[in-house]
């Protein structure tokens, strides 16, 4: 078995492990890995935008009562203070790098609002290429300080003596490697692809998530799913998501007759949270009525949208005809690896940052485009963290032997857990189809008593992270007995007093519960 080591290894290839890189390369050795391309990120396809007050008439504290407000008032409320403070500290960093934000015709930041917003404070790129123009942007100044291995999978975190001391993956050739560091950041994204219909890769199938669960790390708030409420659908197939920046330049949600479903549902209707939005979308469709965003308002949409332009011509949609067919897609995970303000987990040496993080500042629901900043601003603060501490060069533990497992039982096919991750836990959900759904996955396995370090091919890693996490999301969201955020229950439709400060803390040690949002400062030592 192959060993390399470092001084950090990232893995993910997103914003937050770019990011991290590179604010770590002047003083550490660090190597990336990918189970894919390097593309192949959620911050890759990102079409909306990074969110923070530049403008002068907008401020920070603004920005955050729009966050919290979106978060259901369940956001870490300091952690989320400091970040969004930080915000316009973190786009001048992007900016000096070489990021070209869009401007408009006076040479300004071309700023565009979205849903949760109050304000026009959103930067764009390439129209809506956002996250591909600072993912590449990042990419090049990291060519030749940073090791970025392609095609190589993570299987599982290497614990020794309680502490995370590195990881063991695998080649596209299934050649098992041994990468050991100081730290070990986990950027892996999220969960999106567990869905039948969903705005992420195939690749976000929650590796992260599943392997700090197997090493005992804490997990949290796994119940909080957000749904995008507008993905092109059409003949019974999604096409890609249509960013909110389309509803910020005038875009209206319609029914088949034309009549705008958002009037009178909320104040900044047809731009409210994406839950208020998502919901009722979903509403309407279950009624077997088409729902349509009317985009006739915008003259210059092929210019401001070429991304999604190629989308409707892609799938046989007539722009000029200016209607839109949508649906919600599974689009973005606000619970994960509990951490605190800088990236560190309840595991020592072990980190995570981006969506496979849960830091509280997006609450029950993420407000739109924060998620490109906590992808930049979390990877610089872990680098910051990291380079603070004084600690011994990296080297291989004495006596460490890696033993794989034999592989489980058949799993199911991944088509098969999408479509019933969508029936049973999609965007409402209710007991009975959670307890069916949870019956179904403890079938193939119980994730608490799965063990680390097993032979398999990367395809059967996938179907049992997935299932891992679909066991985590489907648990979690039958303990939560009301309404939050994303977080939708039809037996129970309304936020609950007693829950509002209670948070569901998912760790394999046996020691899985619910704790005040107060005693989340205690788990880090």
């Amino acid at each position: 078995m192959d060993v390399k080591v470092q001084d950090v290894l990232i893995i993910g290839s997103g914003l937050a492990g770019l990011m991290a890189a590179e604010c770590l390369t002047q003083n550490k050795s660090v190597t990336i890995l990918s189970k894919s391309s390097w593309k192949r990120s959620n911050s890759y396809f990102a079409q909306g935008g990074i969110a923070g007050a530049i403008d002068s008439e907008d401020t920070w504290d603004q920005h955050v009562e729009d966050t919290v407000s979106a978060g259901c008032y369940f956001n870490n409320r300091d952690v989320t203070e400091a970040f969004l403070k930080n915000a316009p500290k973190t786009i001048q960093r992007l900016i000096d790098m070489g990021v070209p934000f869009d401007r408009n015709a006076h040479g300004e930041y071309a700023l565009a609002q979205e849903g949760g917003h109050h304000r026009r404070r959103i930067l764009h790129a390439c129209g809506d290429a956002t996250g591909k123009a600072i993912v590449e942007t990042l990419k090049r100044h990291l060519e030749d300080h940073v090791c970025i291995e392609e095609h190589v999978q993570a299987i599982d975190l290497i614990i020794n003596e309680g502490r995370c001391v590195g990881v063991l993956a695998q080649s596209s050739t299934r050649k098992k490697i041994c990468y050991y560091a100081t730290h070990i950041i986990l950027a892996t994204g999220g969960i999106g692809a567990l869905y039948e219909r969903t705005s992420n890769p195939q690749e976000a199938t929650g590796d992260g998530l599943a392997m700090a669960y197997r090493a005992g790390a804490r997990l949290v708030d796994m119940e909080f799913v957000q749904f995008h409420p507008t993905m092109l659908y059409h003949h019974e197939r999604c096409f890609g998501l249509i960013s909110e920046a389309v509803r910020g330049e005038g875009a209206i949600l319609v029914d088949s007759k034309g009549r705008p479903i958002m009037a009178g549902r909320h104040e900044l209707e047809d731009l409210a949270p994406r839950n208020v939005v998502s919901k009722v979308v979903y509403d309407h469709i279950s009624t077997g009525e088409k729902v349509f965003l009317d985009i006739s308002s915008i003259s210059n949409f092929r210019q401001r949208f070429p991304t999604i332009t190629a989308q409707c011509e892609e799938a046989g949609i007539m722009i000029d005809q200016g209607l839109l067919p949508v649906t919600p897609g599974a689009h973005f995970i606000m619970g994960g690896i509990a951490t605190d303000a800088v990236g560190r987990t309840s595991v020592p040496g072990l980190y995570a940052i981006g969506e496979t993080a849960c830091t509280g500042v997006h609450g029950a629901n993420r407000l739109a485009s924060n998620s490109l900043l906590e992808a930049a601003s979390f990877g610089e603060r872990v680098a910051a963290y990291i380079r603070s501490i004084s600690e011994q060069p990296s080297k291989i533990p004495p006596s460490l032997t890696i033993q794989l497992s034999s592989p489980l039982q058949v799993l199911p096919k991944r088509h098969m857990l999408q479509r019933k991750m969508m029936s049973k836990v999609g965007l409402v959900r209710g007991e009975e189809d959670l307890r069916q759904m949870v019956d179904w996955l403890e079938r193939y396995c119980r994730p608490d008593s799965i063990p680390s370090m097993m032979d398999m091919d990367r395809e059967d890693y996938e179907r049992l992270n997935m299932l891992t996490v679909s066991w985590l999301i489907a648990t979690s969201a039958l303990m939560r007995t009301e309404s939050r955020g994303g977080h939708l229950r039809r037996d129970y439709p309304q936020a609950l007093r007693q829950w509002k400060d209670k948070r569901i803390y998912r760790e394999r040690k046996g020691y899985e519960q619910t704790q005040t949002k107060r005693a989340v400062t205690n788990i880090f030592s």
